[in-house]
């Protein structure tokens, strides 16, 4: 009996040891290989700004950031229907600059009342889209009338970028100012239509 006792004690005390030390010498470099990518999974549904990866969020934030003439009005959009398909949502491509100052209201009420912006955020996938930009006149040239209109224009895609609706944004005004019926009301009518149980 006092032998497999000596035995489970010997045991004990030798798993009882410490630490292996740190390897000494310099630090190891920094893994700077080539990584793939990451691919956004648009199988998987989300909510806008509450993405999988810190990246997607990032990506959806900066569409609707501002009318960035450094953008690719292309590039933006594909990102905007990966979104689109993953929270089954629309797109809306607001057209425009930086000079418009309907443009920069419509953002203020947008932004400045969380009833609208929980509209704008459960339903559609905002873009904002640089007009005076050169390098977005061939993707313009694909929505005709989108580069005459007066701006804010309105295109309102579905997650296959089709379009569905085309409309000012001035039909979202008042005298001059947004109009919080009237944006609520353009959501509400292109919201996208409950996702099937």
């Amino acid at each position: 009996m006092v032998l497999p006792l000596l035995l489970v004690a010997m045991l004990l005390s030798a798993c009882g040891g410490q630490e292996a030390p740190p390897p000494s010498g310099p630090p190891l470099p920094v893994d700077t290989t080539p990584q793939k990518p990451v691919v956004a999974d648009t199988s998987e549904r989300v909510a806008s700004g509450n993405t999988p990866a810190a990246a997607d969020i990032a990506a959806i934030a900066a569409l609707g950031a501002s009318f960035d003439p450094n953008r690719s009005a292309a590039n933006d959009l594909e990102t905007a229907k990966v979104e689109a398909k993953r929270g089954s949502k629309r797109i809306v491509l607001e057209l425009g600059d930086a000079a418009c100052g309907e443009c920069a209201a419509l953002d203020q009420r947008i932004e400045g009342e969380t009833p609208l912006r929980h509209l704008r955020d459960a339903g559609f996938v905002w873009v904002k889209i640089d007009r005076s930009a050169p390098g977005n006149a061939p993707f313009l040239a694909a929505y005709p009338g989108s580069t005459e209109a007066p701006a804010p224009h309105l295109l309102v895609l579905d997650a296959d970028a089709q379009v569905l609706h085309a409309q000012s944004g001035h039909e979202l005004l008042r005298k001059g100012k947004p109009d919080r019926r009237r944006s609520r009301e353009f959501r509400e009518q292109w919201a996208p239509p409950p996702a099937a149980p």
